[in-house]
């Protein structure tokens, strides 16, 4: 850097570099903060258990500050394991006592989807930000409340899209950005596996919302919006279901197509029948690029159709997500990852299942 430039104007050209690329990593100071953002786990299941708090052990910016659940037992395994006071335990029906605690900066809601709305506008009213986990809720409505009291509460809202802060992601989207290929002409996305016990909440609609669309077909979804740069203007949808006892209410596989205002085509499909689809590639005017895999915790890697490899340093993806928010917080700017994103897809979402249950293209506004 040029000695002469100024902190002030390094800090407005990075700033203005950042802008350019949406997903971009950004400069920040934030290390110049010793505080670190105390977080609470809301939901102590899988996720919580194999991924978040690990990743909480990764960070920069943060710590973790406190736990909410409704099982005294993990309550009582999750003290004694990470060295927690009593003042942050919390269940579901304390959460407002988390007003008093100011260790706890932001609640992580890792509950199951339609139970998202809930627990976010009580963090919010308990004055905490909030990282809510993907998918935001199970509809647009619930969406809205959960954007509504937060700004009420002058607090941030997340969501939990970790790919976002993925190098690898991060590098295809430049690759589409830059028009390395020129410009880009199909996109298809992919997600799914064969889901195991019949007795868990994903099967279970009115916690769910939906099947395999409203869990891995997300992702899908995303690649499809953030390769792209634009937002479609219409859905097509196909919903099959083979195993009518396991999936008696939702969706075992789902294939959609999306129109975007240039004319590019997307194609995304997602399962709950088999594995093995786990990628996105582009087509574009003079060659291609994609991923498999392409969503996975570790392990992600591209190809492109000048031989090169795209393999970007493998990160602990919710260390990074957690660390930028903490960021956002600790230098007082907005989040890439808001909750209006999350009402994007759902909005999305809704049209799909619309389209497979009449069998009609939905335009979107």
């Amino acid at each position: 850097m040029n000695p002469l430039l100024s902190r002030r104007n390094f800090l407005k050209a990075t700033s203005l570099a950042a802008a350019s690329l949406p997903f971009a990593p950004t400069f920040s100071f934030a290390a110049e903060s010793k505080r670190k953002i105390g977080y609470a786990l809301c939901g102590l299941g899988s996720l919580s258990t194999h991924q978040l708090a690990p990743a909480l052990q990764n960070t920069k910016y943060c710590r973790l500050a406190g736990i909410i659940t409704g099982t005294p037992a993990k309550a009582r395994s999750w003290q004694a394991k990470y060295k927690l006071p009593e003042r942050s335990i919390y269940s579901y029906d304390t959460m407002a006592k988390l007003a008093e605690n100011p260790d706890i900066d932001v609640v992580y809601v890792v509950t199951p989807n339609g139970l998202h709305a809930e627990h976010t506008i009580a963090a919010a009213k308990a004055g905490k930000h909030v990282l809510c986990e993907k998918p935001m809720e199970v509809s647009p409505e619930k969406c809205q409340q959960m954007i509504d009291a937060c700004k009420a509460a002058g607090k941030q809202l997340a969501i939990g899209y970790r790919l976002h802060f993925e190098p690898n992601n991060l590098e295809c989207i430049r690759l589409a950005r830059e028009k390395v290929f020129g410009d880009l002409r199909f996109i298809e996305a992919g997600f799914g596996f064969a889901i195991g016990d019949p007795k868990q909440w994903r099967l279970n609609k009115a916690l769910s919302g939906g099947g395999p669309m409203m869990d891995v077909g997300i992702y899908a979804l995303q690649a499809l919006r953030y390769l792209s740069g634009e937002e479609p203007i219409s859905v097509s949808a196909l919903a099959t279901t083979v195993d009518t006892v396991k999936f008696r209410d939702i969706e075992e596989t789902l294939i959609w197509q999306m129109k975007f205002p240039s004319g590019l085509l997307g194609s995304g499909n997602t399962t709950y029948r088999f594995g093995g689809i786990n990628r996105f590639n582009v087509n574009a005017e003079r060659g291609w690029f994609g991923m498999t895999p392409a969503y996975s915790y570790h392990g992600l890697r591209g190809s492109r159709s000048d031989g090169e490899t795209i393999q970007m340093p493998d990160i602990d993806q919710f260390a990074a997500e957690m660390d930028d928010f903490a960021q956002c917080i600790l230098e007082n700017r907005p989040t890439r990852v808001p909750g209006e994103e999350g009402l994007r897809d759902m909005k999305i979402i809704a049209a799909i299942y619309e389209s497979a249950r009449t069998g009609k293209a939905v335009k979107l506004a």
